[in-house]
């Protein structure tokens, strides 16, 4: 007699106890060792049955025609990386990175950097108010006989016809003002986070990018990784239930991490334009702590909110679309760097989300609402994870990602008590690493990648999401289109840090009120006195 499975497709019952053999690390049933072809049939049962689809490449167009003209306005450590993501790498890093003894085996960082796609751009001018920057730039910017301009200020270089676009990497007060005046000049915009640096900047840049012509993407290179584009899939269909709960944590324990950075011997009052860095801050003395170690103070940055609480506040906003929270409270200080600076290195927020709902399996009317943590040290680096927590099931999400089912999850409860599923057991588990071969160099580069923000995969190939990100915008600027961090997403993201800021620095809990699209009852003078207004 024919097994009834052969005629009817396999068994639902098959299929579920097939649930819990999904592998913990590797592309999705890739090294799960199916061997007949009744196991494949179950394989491919399964994933009918979860329908989660890892994630195709978002779309972009060619970067045909004539090439971009592009400035970079402020050329320290991400000005420098977003550069070589274009495609120009300064002489320096390229024999850094020849000549690096401690750089792990299979470092393919030269490699892919020689193998990346033209994205058909020219370096037409550098600007940063520290000489030895900008000539770096400029050494970076040439080739074939094309030679970068170098400007000392960035209207010199808004003014100038020949470019077409600004990439802005400066410290956080000067985001806004250069923005808002590149967009005003028709140049498109690529800005580095936190958005901006105070409340009312932030309502001048939105109208200023809705009203403007030019293409506008904020620098959340994340919404190209791989995984989350595959969580984005799981949040569609509900496998986690009801979320309720984030967790999302900084873990960094050394100077770099810290904000510590050297201090390059030959700044000083002839190589710096200290008014040019100064811009709207108090005006103090020449200061080359604060000119290398600005996000240590409040003048020029905006401490973990703007730096780090952003990164993980959008990659969640790219997941659920939750938008500002209702209320944000924050709490820590400054407990494992006591080295002068400003802003807390140990924080903790919580942003609260009342009618925040997507779905559920339990009856209609229980569940509503969801707290968003974030829990930072730079003390400890302790990976920690990013969890996002459903009455069904919890997400791990990172470079990699992993489902498990909840013990008492309505939806699942039956299988557990089978023994079908099993909650240590992912039920579903996606790394689209596990064909290739990771090379970190550092700790703090070791946080970064775990995030998921300095690379991903295409075709089974790692390649440097800031990179993808630079080109996606290009291709808007080329084909049309919608960038994935506009000034919408930018908006969300500024207004919820600086949320998270002013409950630190003020000490009390601050609402957002979603129809005046401002937050309630600081008019005291409260946030004049911290600089926040």
């Amino acid at each position: 007699m024919q097994d009834n499975r052969d005629k009817k497709g396999i068994a639902r019952r098959d299929i579920l106890k097939g649930l819990a053999a999904l592998p913990v690390l590797g592309v999705f049933f890739a090294s799960a060792g199916f061997k007949s072809a009744h196991d494949k049939r179950i394989r491919n049962s399964i994933l009918q049955e979860l329908d989660v689809k890892a994630a195709a490449p978002p779309p972009s167009g060619p970067m045909s025609g004539p090439p971009i003209n592009i400035g970079i306005i402020g050329f320290g450590g991400r000005g420098e990386h977003l550069t070589r993501a274009l495609g120009y790498a300064t002489p320096q890093w390229i024999e850094l990175i020849k000549n690096d003894t401690l750089a792990p085996p299979h470092d393919t960082r030269l490699k892919d950097y020689f193998e990346q796609e033209n994205l058909n751009v020219r370096i037409a001018g550098i600007c940063d108010v520290f000489d030895v920057r900008t000539e770096m730039g400029v050494a970076a910017g040439a080739r074939n006989g094309h030679q970068a301009k170098a400007y000392r200020d960035y209207r010199a270089m808004l003014d100038d016809p020949d470019i077409e676009a600004v990439v802005i990497a400066t410290p956080d007060h000067w985001h806004a003002p250069i923005a808002i005046a590149a967009l005003q000049a028709g140049k498109h915009v690529y800005l580095e986070k936190c958005m901006t640096h105070k409340l009312g900047e932030t309502y001048e840049l939105y109208e200023t990018a809705k009203n403007a012509q030019a293409i506008f993407q904020v620098g959340h290179q994340h919404r190209q990784t791989q995984s989350f584009l595959t969580a984005q899939d799981i949040i569609r269909k509900n496998v986690l239930g009801h979320i309720s709960l984030i967790q999302t944590n900084t873990n960094r324990n050394d100077d770099v991490g810290a904000w510590q950075y050297d201090i390059h011997p030959d700044a000083n009052p002839r190589t710096v334009d200290w008014q040019g860095f100064l811009g709207n801050a108090p005006s103090i003395p020449f200061d080359a702590e604060q000119l290398f170690r600005w996000r240590k103070y409040w003048a020029y940055g905006t401490g973990l909110s703007g730096d780090l609480l952003t990164h993980d506040y959008d990659r969640i906003n790219c997941l659920l679309n939750m938008g500002i929270p209702s209320v944000v409270t924050a709490s820590g200080g400054i407990y494992t760097h006591r080295d002068n600076r400003e802003v807390p290195d140990v924080f903790q927020v919580v942003m609260e989300y009342p009618d925040f709902f997507m779905g559920s399996s339990q009856a209609e009317g229980k569940e509503k609402g969801m707290a968003f943590l974030y829990s930072a040290s730079l003390g400890n680096q302790y990976d920690r994870g990013t969890l996002l927590m459903g009455h069904d099931a919890t997400m791990q999400l990172g470079q990699a990602l992993a489902v498990y089912a909840d013990p008492v999850s309505t939806r699942y409860l039956p299988m557990i008590e089978e023994g079908i599923i099993q909650p240590d057991v992912p039920i579903y588990a996606y790394d689209p690493s596990a064909e290739g071969i990771d090379a970190v160099t550092g700790a703090t580069a070791k946080y970064f990648a775990n995030k998921g923000l300095m690379y991903t995969y295409r075709d089974g190939k790692r390649v440097d999401s800031t990179y993808l990100h630079l080109r996606e915008w290009l291709s808007v600027i080329r084909n049309g289109g919608k960038v994935s961090a506009g000034i919408e997403e930018g908006f969300e993201e500024a207004i919820s840090a600086h949320m998270a800021t002013i409950a630190y620095r003020t000490g009390k809990r601050v609402e957002w009120d979603p129809v005046a699209r401002r937050i309630k009852g600081f008019e005291d003078g409260a946030l004049e006195a911290i600089g926040m207004a």
